[in-house]
């Protein structure tokens, strides 16, 4: 079978290996072991792999190099504009030789896709919609525009939807869906951690204005303004790290939060496995996939109420729901730091749940859906 994958994942060629963002990676590999040949629909770009990138498993891939767009300005617009004809019909050269189509939305090439698709109703397809499915949200138009082309059956046929949480309203092609990081082998006995000593946080995440890390780090410094020992260590890069260092920096906060940068599979194991919380202040989200890892590895997940975070999280049974207000989630997490057996509780809870959503049982539905 011949699977085309259309997404504006940036990638990186070096020693003729074809590598991108991690979990992405990850991901499509377990696609790729039910396919014969992937070929490959994305941008890609000169530069170094870096330690969240890794590269694809499948050994027979056809990549068709696509221009990166976007429409953040009036002269990013002229040049999508410009440039859109040559990648709709690179898009839909690769959709012709497919015999599985696969979208990874929501991106402008993924807009893109959900259009072209439209032209082939007859070949079997399955989207990948990795951001907020929640028709409430509020969302930028080119999101909505294909939202609404995913859901309309009348012009999306023969494909599977897959989206993060389940809401009232689906058309009959969008199927709840999940993500995952760990197999049933990586499970081990939780570490066993003390409210006694420091309280250690972690966020994991781009430091994007977003994903609002400097919410965590004023949470984090209410509590040591409070007098409590706590930590936090934030993992990942972006836009936002020069004014996050400068912060911290003017407010002295750089003896108990610190910056570590991009790291590996493996670094950020052992920083949930040593933390007792995972925060996540996000405005939108997906599948957090920052939460469901902590969780996995029993740290209790203090988010916003995002997308499906509510149920990921049982509306606060396995842990905090932010109301982004300081003064009201530092009284959260004070009336946790009392109640041991409460933290506990809900720290087994999130365990328990997360451990539910392995590689092995993910695997297993991708492998359905290919039938």
């Amino acid at each position: 079978m011949k699977f085309t994958i259309i997404t504006h994942v940036p990638h990186i060629k070096y020693k003729n290996n074809y590598f991108a963002y991690a979990p992405y990676v990850r991901e499509m590999n377990i696609w790729s072991k039910y396919c014969d040949e992937f070929i490959i629909v994305a941008p890609l770009q000169k530069g170094h792999v870096t330690a969240i990138d890794c590269s694809y498993a499948q050994s027979n891939i056809k990549f068709l190099k696509i221009e990166a767009i976007n429409i953040l300005g009036f002269k990013s617009i002229c040049k999508t504009i410009l440039k859109s004809p040559k990648i709709i019909w690179q898009i839909f050269k690769a959709m012709q030789q497919a015999d599985h189509i696969h979208l990874r939305c929501p991106g402008n090439i993924g807009l893109l896709g959900c259009i072209i698709q439209i032209l082939f109703p007859k070949k079997p397809k399955t989207a990948k919609y990795a951001g907020n499915w929640d028709p409430k949200a509020k969302q930028p138009w080119s999101y909505r525009l294909q939202k609404w082309i995913l859901s309309n059956t009348f012009l999306t046929k023969n494909m599977q939807v897959l989206v993060y949480g389940e809401w009232d309203g689906s058309t009959k092609n969008i199927k709840p869906f999940f993500t995952a990081t760990y197999s049933v082998v990586d499970k081990e006995p939780l570490k066993e951690l003390d409210l006694k000593e420091t309280i250690h946080f972690v966020f994991v995440g781009a430091l994007v204005s977003g994903k609002n890390p400097l919410y965590a780090i004023q949470l984090v410094e209410g509590l040591y303004r409070k007098g409590y020992d706590v930590s936090l260590d934030l993992f990942g890069e972006g836009i936002e790290r020069e004014v996050l260092e400068k912060y911290i920096a003017s407010n002295r906060l750089d003896n108990f939060i610190k910056l570590n940068g991009n790291q590996n599979q493996e670094t950020l194991k052992k920083a949930y496995q040593e933390s007792h919380f995972v925060l996540l202040a996000s405005k939108s989200e997906g599948w957090p996939k920052a939460l469901a890892e902590g969780m996995f590895w029993g740290c209790v997940p203090v988010a916003t109420p995002v997308s499906c975070v509510p149920y990921m999280l049982d509306f606060g049974e396995r842990g905090l729901l932010l109301r982004v207000n300081l003064e009201q989630d530092i009284q959260q997490l004070e009336a946790l730091f009392t109640n041991e057996s409460d933290f506990k509780s809900k720290r087994e809870k999130a365990s328990h749940w997360s451990r539910h959503y392995t590689l092995d049982v993910f695997e297993g539905e991708i492998k359905k859906i290919l039938k």
